[in-house]
């Protein structure tokens, strides 16, 4: 579902138009690749990697975007202190799936999430989680004929 080290070219393209003029957090930065992308149109993205070796690598991809900042840990020791943001690309840490992550997101804000299969048979924890919620309106969308993102807002 992803490239490796970052998000397929279509989901890269997806958050660089949701972050425009957003206030951004992403939990995963991985290799820093979805950050870079969100910084091209974002106002401000916080963005955590617990991994240090990864976040080493990622604050060099990052270092001369000055809307940018890296943080290394955990991502509930960091952002839940942070908020409000506009917009959340859950992609690591548990996230998906973890009630503190929506508490992040103000009335109004936006979760993506990515690398899900389609019509993926059987239960599916993260989708259920987000589809029982009365606090959001969620949506799956196509990224590729083979794969797929959620987008939820929260409305309360």
């Amino acid at each position: 579902m992803t490239a490796g080290d970052h998000a397929i070219p279509e989901v890269m393209r997806l958050l660089t138009v949701l972050a425009a003029g957003r206030r951004v957090a992403e939990i995963g930065t991985a290799y820093g690749a979805t950050a870079e992308a969100m910084a091209a149109t974002a106002r401000e993205v916080v963005t955590v990697e617990v991994d240090e070796e990864r976040a080493e690598a990622a604050a060099r991809r990052v270092r001369d975007l000055p809307n940018v900042e890296l943080l290394v840990g955990d991502w509930r020791d960091h952002l839940p202190s942070r908020p409000p943001f506009e917009l959340v690309f859950l992609d690591g840490g548990g996230a998906k799936t973890d009630p503190a992550a929506l508490e992040l997101v103000a009335a109004g804000g936006i979760y993506v999430m990515d690398d899900f299969t389609p019509d993926r048979p059987g239960p599916d924890p993260v989708r259920e989680f987000w589809a029982r919620r009365d606090d959001v309106v969620v949506t799956e969308i196509l990224t590729t004929p083979t794969t797929a993102a959620l987008i939820a807002a929260r409305v309360a």
